[in-house]
């Protein structure tokens, strides 16, 4: 099918929900997310703590920011009909949109494989939890995505398609070079979505055996309620990456590669309502932060008791002074103490 034939099936009529929904979004998530980047990215009193996890999770938050950031080029695009402000969409809004939305998938990756080594390898180091390790990682996991983000803006502006108003997927402006390598991105984020969803259950699979074996050597034991509580925190992380990115795969996938599918009314609608499930992680996401980061919980309390009194330096000190036996994971979070 042509694009001149995909023109009147393309459904318009929900334009304007659907940039009420995403305005919704973005409000909510700039609020939450530029809240936690104030608490990780303050000032910072004790350095020479930061480890793996913080940084990790500093990459995630600053992922859902940015898509954040990416999301009232979006809402212009359902509400105008200008042919530029749809361009400018397609070739560098969506994107840029993506690229986040990827990162937000591999740091989560990299926080559940990291919570994975600590419980069930607890007395050694693996790579993934050495700070050194981490920066690299997250400096390569960027240049990756900024690379092939980077190469599909350039295309897309070299390769013009049609220029026509009535065409409202960025997939009919495609030509025949910018359609491979279209597809050939899909394919590689198609594999790295994969990946970690593999890596995520098989981490919650491990995790649950584990418990269950201590639950019937010593069911009331301390170091089985701790396994109960990373259990637990594990499947919180795992149920947000499937409601949000679970959904979007399954129809981006047919979406990108069966040529005339887009053209499909009642595929458009559910590319576009699982889209919209992917935005909702950067609202969820700080349900991640304030489970698997005590400090960044500690941090909300303290916010909370600046109206009553500062926060004193050996308050951040105290606990590991009071007990020798402090549980490693209390202290695999940033640090932080905002002025």
């Amino acid at each position: 099918m042509n694009n001149s034939e995909c023109r009147d099936v393309v459904v318009m009529s929900q334009t304007h929900a659907l940039a009420v929904v995403y305005s919704l979004v973005f409000l909510v998530g700039l609020l939450l997310n530029g809240f936690t980047l104030k608490v990780f990215f303050c000032r910072s009193q004790q350095q020479q703590r930061s480890s793996s996890l913080s940084i990790y999770l500093k990459n995630l938050v600053a992922a859902d920011f940015l898509t954040c950031l990416c999301l009232p080029i979006r809402i212009i695009n359902y509400e105008s009909s200008s042919v530029p402000v749809h361009h400018v969409f397609c070739s560098f809004g969506a994107s840029v949109f993506y690229l986040n939305m990827y990162a937000s998938i591999l740091f989560i990756g990299y926080i559940a494989a990291n919570r994975y080594l600590k419980i069930v390898h607890p007395l050694g180091t693996h790579v993934l939890q050495k700070v050194r390790a981490a920066r690299i990682l997250s400096m390569v996991t960027w240049g990756f995505l900024l690379a092939m983000t980077a190469t599909y803006i350039l295309m897309s502006h070299l390769s013009q398609g049609p220029q026509d108003s009535d065409i409202v997927s960025c997939e009919a402006m495609h030509n025949e070079h910018l359609s491979v390598l279209y597809k050939v991105i899909h394919s590689c984020s198609a594999a790295v979505f994969l990946l970690v969803l593999v890596s995520l259950v098989f981490f919650y699979y491990r995790i649950s055996r584990r418990l269950s074996q201590a639950q019937q050597r010593q069911p009331a034991s301390s170091g089985s309620k701790k396994l109960e509580k990373s259990q637990r925190n594990m499947l919180v992380l795992v149920s947000v990456f499937c409601v949000c990115f679970i959904p979007y795969h399954l129809v981006r996938i047919p979406y990108a590669f069966m040529e005339g599918w887009h053209c499909l009314e009642s595929l458009e609608i559910l590319k576009r309502l699982s889209i919209i499930l992917s935005v909702l992680n950067v609202c969820l996401d700080p349900l991640i932060y304030f489970i698997f980061c005590k400090t960044f919980r500690a941090q909300l309390n303290l916010r909370r008791m600046f109206s009553v009194r500062p926060p004193r330096s050996d308050v951040i000190n105290q606990p590991s002074s009071s007990s020798g036996t402090r549980a490693p994971q209390d202290l695999d979070c940033t640090s932080t103490s905002c002025p």
